[in-house]
């Protein structure tokens, strides 16, 4: 006998399936926009969130005494302030007692300072106190608004929008018509002037002159973050092309010596007569490894090649040519000093290709950044290295060519070439106005003695 079981989905209490079917676009906005309304004027209402002090580092402001700095980081909060005393003044028009005068007065300035410390709650305050002085006041015209509360609510919406996001400053629009509709229609009478019309209107122009400066700040930051992100970006991709330049100019100094390796390791069991075996297949591995060596140099060269890249026809330069350099930068124009202390001696090839790099691009941008002016190039050799300095004086105010900015690599290429040799290096800008790098390249005794 077979058993067959049945399986009942039983519809969720509270009604059927209708209940549940997917909400339309219209009712998710709907919802979506009340729960935002709720968000923003209603839990968030009473939020402590003072008004930020202004900041004193813009073009005017760093000019002023540190004394004057002091007040106007205030700056916001007197306006605030200001705006308030002018709302308490409009009270003064409508004619009412002194008693009258002073609680108008103090019911149109509360919203403005309270916007300063809680601006959602500011905007409901505003919203009764506009009620409260209206029903207090003897003039019959201008409602529901009165000259007070008119400058205080315009005042309320400004500071809450700019303090707010711009949805925040649109649903205090709409309630803001609800009430000025509200108010006029059930409560108008007797009024021959009402001014709902131009509370609204002079409220969106404000408000809009809001929007688009929140827009414009937001734009502001996103251009800065990619900004900086690019940055970022280019500073590794320049670091990454930096060190593929080296790799493929040090390709050469290690091919030759590998070469080198390989050709005295084929060559060394004919000079000794009668060779053992044993040496013999010792001379024969160290050439075979030193050709496997070498194929593998040329593999990884392969892969950082560039599509552009085309091997150089003539040897790596070292500090032996550093004469033709300087003579070809001074047919630019430029005025070169070389001044070299200690006693010279060849330095392994990867420490003078790096100098004789150092060197060429150093001057570069002196040429660059500082045409006309005047270089000088120090090289000295000491027990344990090579030191290098590079210093030129300020451009003359009168130069014929104008400073080009450059690509902003060359630091960063003297830096990499420099960490690669475990060396030291300094860049920095001379109190005369000049620039000055100062670079040491350790060098170890034993490839003294062997150099």
């Amino acid at each position: 006998m077979t058993e067959t079981t049945e399986t009942h989905t039983t519809p969720p209490q509270g009604g059927g399936y209708d209940t549940y079917k997917p909400r339309s676009p219209e009712v998710r906005a709907a919802l979506e926009a009340l729960r935002g309304l709720r968000q923003d004027l209603i839990h968030d209402a009473f939020a402590y969130r003072p008004l930020p002090r202004m900041a004193v580092d813009g073009p005017l402001t760093r000019r002023l005494p540190a004394r004057l700095r002091e007040y106007a980081v205030w700056t916001p909060h007197a306006v605030v302030t200001a705006f308030g005393l002018m709302a308490v003044f409009g009270t003064g028009v409508t004619g009412q007692g002194d008693v009258t005068q002073l609680l108008s007065g103090f019911l149109v300035l509360a919203p403005v300072l309270l916007s300063m410390v809680r601006p959602g709650g500011a905007f409901w305050l505003s919203l009764g106190s506009t009620t409260a002085v209206a029903v207090l006041g003897t003039s019959w015209g201008n409602w529901p608004w009165l000259p007070g509360s008119f400058i205080s609510h315009l005042t309320v919406l400004t500071v809450v929008a700019i303090r707010t996001r711009p949805r925040t400053a649109a649903w205090m629009w709409l309630l803001t018509a609800l009430y000025g509709f509200f108010a006029e229609t059930f409560f108008g009478w007797g009024h021959y002037s009402t001014n709902t019309g131009p509370m609204l209107v002079v409220s969106a122009l404000l408000l809009l002159v809001v929007a688009v400066w929140h827009i414009r700040r937001t734009a502001e930051r996103e251009v800065t973050a990619q900004q900086t992100v690019t940055m970022h970006e280019r500073s590794k991709r320049t670091l990454l092309e930096e060190r593929t330049t080296i790799a493929r100019e040090l390709h050469d100094v290690v091919a030759h010596h590998m070469s080198v390796v390989a050709i005295q390791a084929e060559a060394a069991p004919y000079r000794v007569e009668n060779p053992p075996p044993e040496l013999e297949r010792a001379f024969a591995t160290i050439r075979e490894n030193a050709v496997a060596a070498l194929t593998e140099l040329r593999r990884v060269l392969g892969v950082v090649r560039a599509e552009d890249y085309e091997a150089p026809d003539a040897p790596q330069p070292t500090l032996a040519d550093l004469d033709v350099l300087l003579a070809n930068v001074r047919d630019t124009g430029l005025s070169v000093d070389k001044t070299v202390t200690g006693a010279v001696r060849e330095l392994p090839q990867g420490v003078e290709l790096s100098a004789y790099r150092i060197v060429q691009e150093a001057l570069s941008n002196t040429l660059r950044h500082a045409p006309g002016a005047s270089a000088r190039v120090e090289i000295g050799y000491v027990l344990g290295g090579l030191g290098l300095r590079i210093v030129n004086d300020p451009a003359p105010a009168k130069a014929l060519l104008k400073p080009s900015p450059g690509a902003g690599h060359g630091i960063t290429g003297m830096r990499e070439r420099v960490s690669m040799l475990n060396g030291e290096m300094t860049a920095a800008p001379t109190d005369d106005g000049g620039y000055e790098v100062t670079v040491f390249l350790p060098v170890s005794l034993a490839s003294d003695g062997e150099a």
